[in-house]
């Protein structure tokens, strides 16, 4: 049943992406683009996102799943070296490939080498993260 949930709500998501135009590169470096042909409406997309999911957060204590396990817990809301430099890595992938995560999987469904080149990078980028992340941990003296 967890199975079918998961594979329901990925659908669903993917048909979000789709949908308000997350899976278009052109319109993620618009939104980059502030000096430019600034494109606003991502600022819709992620409002629809965080507001779902600040609330989310907060109902969700005390309270278990319905296909079982448990719901993850907050974030620590500290800044550490790992989450700046991850999120610099991010944001820089981003802008250059004008693709998250997310929307390049649902991309994929497109066709063609660039979605693929995107997502083998991403795999590569996540294996060599836990190494990354002990030589920063070192660096940083919290090891």
């Amino acid at each position: 049943m967890r199975i079918v949930i998961a594979l329901l709500a990925g659908a669903f998501f993917g048909a979000g992406l789709f949908v308000s135009g997350m899976t278009d590169t052109t319109k993620v470096q618009g939104w980059l683009d502030v000096f430019g042909n600034w494109d606003p409406t991502l600022a819709f997309v992620m409002g629809g996102a965080i507001i779902p999911m600040f609330i989310a957060w907060r109902l969700t204590p005390n309270r278990k799943p319905l296909a079982g396990g448990d719901f993850p817990s907050l974030p620590r809301p500290e800044l550490d070296h790992r989450l700046i430099v991850g999120s610099i890595l991010f944001g820089i992938g981003w802008g250059l490939a004008g693709l998250c995560p997310g929307p390049a999987m649902a991309s994929l469904s497109y066709g063609g080498t660039s979605g693929i080149v995107f997502l083998v990078a991403m795999i590569v980028g996540m294996g060599a993260a836990p190494q990354l992340g002990v030589k920063l941990d070192r660096l940083a003296g919290t090891a």
